[in-house]
């Protein structure tokens, strides 16, 4: 990489997000997003206007309360830009940033020197050079700058920043202050304070941000995780929402074609009708026209004989005429073909032809259980269903559409009662009447669980054994041939009707005879 590049890159890494700048006096908020401090005072300021008492930072969002102060100069500075504005500076020939260490004349820095740890003014830099002790030094001119140079830079030793200390490297550190210090700055300002070599304070303070840092990876691993599992299940609720717009496009697609042809069959019946209607007026109209042509025929038959006015011709034809007009005149007349009204009778349906359910129920993880294998007829099933979320769990929403439908052997469906518990159980009792394979079909919105249809196979009732009490004969608690029994429900009592013997008797439930109706 040429140390064009890495300008480049360093300037973007020094850029405000705010003016999109190289950062000026940056600032670091405790979200750790650093930004000019007047690009903050800003944002501030506007905050304030609008009678808000925080900002929110520009990367995170994270929210952090405005300063009395109206100012975030009091805020830490970041190191690490600070050292790269200053490295940025130098590229730039028109700012000269970086002053001569050597002297005091505060002249432009025109070179370095990476084993003094100095910059140096052209006059420094000369004598530099001269002098045999510092003449093998490696020392670099600014404006001819590598970027291997530039890396150096950015990691040479931090100085101290107090006035007439700027020559002194940090190299301890206050544990009672908390900061960084030259040696000067330590008999100064930090005499009987806690002083620490900064090496040994910075391993230990790294050991701590390491574990933090391991931390703070680790509980993005989990959020990772999260976004992963919410990718997933809003994934699973685009295709839930495509299938259910699908299914209902087909749906609708397949009433629509119902619709059609219900309305070609109609159209061939209306044919029919109307082909049938017209058939039949027109043959009253032929039989009408019939009938006056006849008429007619007679009426000029006549009337030309008595417009001649010849008596023999009147003599010859007078009883044929005679007789035609009383043939005609008494034929009976045909009725009048009234056609009878059509309507076509149709009941408009207001409610949907279905709904849209929205619900946390995920269809494909409910349950239902039923043992409904192996019963015998008249012996009661008690079905369960649970809806239960995409996660497992057993969840009830209001919404849930629950259905079950039992087809007996004969292929009819059973209607059932469904009693909701509100808590995500559906409870449904049935007791077949009939032997054979029966079919349990239970959906959950539309969808069947899986397992689903659940086959049965319900046989003979099943007895089994209570008690016996009696005998075989012709006396009194005897029996000579049982036609039927009947247990009272609220009493107890048994009541056996004995064919042989012509007679009912009544025991009680232990078998002690109690009445003999002979």
């Amino acid at each position: 990489m040429d140390v064009q590049q890495l300008f480049t890159i360093l300037k973007k890494e020094a850029e405000c997000p705010l003016c999109l700048e190289t950062v000026k006096n940056p600032k670091t908020l405790p979200c750790l997003h650093s930004f000019c401090l007047e690009c903050l005072d800003k944002l501030a300021n506007f905050a304030r206007k609008k009678l808000q008492t925080s900002i929110k930072c520009p990367v995170c969002q994270a929210s952090f309360p405005i300063p009395d102060s109206d100012t975030f100069a009091n805020f830490p500075s970041s190191f690490h830009l600070n050292r790269l504005v200053d490295v940025l500076a130098l590229e730039d020939g028109t700012v000269q940033v970086q002053k001569c260490n050597t002297c005091d004349e505060n002249n432009p820095a025109t070179s370095y020197c990476f084993v003094c740890q100095s910059f140096m003014c052209a006059s420094c830099f000369q004598s530099h050079q001269r002098f045999k002790v510092t003449r093998g030094h490696r020392t670099v001119l600014i404006d001819k700058l590598k970027a291997q140079d530039v890396q150096e830079l950015i990691l040479r030793p931090v100085m101290c920043s107090q006035p007439y200390h700027e020559d002194q490297p940090i190299e301890l550190y206050c544990e009672d202050c908390k900061v960084p210090l030259c040696l000067r700055c330590s008999v100064m300002r930090h005499n009987r304070h806690l002083l620490t070599d900064m090496q040994k304070a910075a391993q230990e303070q790294k050991m701590q941000m390491v574990e933090a840092v391991a931390k703070v990876r680790a509980e993005i691993l989990v959020y990772e995780n999260e976004i992963k599992k919410q990718t997933e299940f809003k994934n699973k609720n685009i295709t839930g929402i495509m299938d259910a717009e699908k299914k209902m496009t087909e749906s609708v697609e397949e009433l629509i074609s119902g619709l059609r042809e219900y309305e070609k069959q109609l159209k061939h019946k209306f044919r029919d009708i109307y082909e049938a209607e017209q058939k039949q007026h027109a043959t009253r109209l032929e039989n009408l026209e019939l009938i006056i042509t006849q008429l007619k025929a007679s009426v000029e038959r006549g009337q030309g004989i008595l417009e001649r006015n010849i008596g023999a011709e009147i003599l010859q034809t007078s009883h044929a005429i005679l007789g035609r007009s009383k043939e005609l005149l008494n034929a009976r007349k045909p009725d009048l073909y009234k056609s009878p009204n059509l309507y076509h009778l149709f009941e408009k349906n207001l409610h949907l032809l279905g709904q849209v359910v929205v619900t946390k129920t995920d269809s494909s993880m409910c349950l239902a259980e039923c043992n409904v294998s192996g019963s015998g007829r008249g012996e009661e099933w008690n079905i369960v269903i649970v809806t239960r979320d995409s996660e497992g769990f057993q969840c009830y929403q209001q919404e849930d559409q629950v259905k079950v439908d039992i087809l007996t052997p004969e292929g009819d469906h059973q209607e059932t009662v469904l009693k909701d518990s509100k808590d995500g159980k559906y409870t449904v009792t049935y007791t077949p009447q009939c032997v054979g394979e029966h079919r349990l079909e239970i959906q959950v919105n539309g969808q069947s669980l899986t397992g689903s249809p659940y086959v049965g196979q319900v046989g003979e009732h099943h007895y089994r054994f209570a008690s016996k009490f009696g005998s075989r004969g012709k006396g009194t608690g005897e029996f000579d041939g049982i036609y039927d029994i009947a247990v009272s429900d609220k009493t107890g009592t048994i009541a056996v009707a004995d064919v042989g013997n012509k007679r009912i008797q009544l025991f009680s439930s232990d078998g002690k005879l109690q009445r003999d109706n002979a």
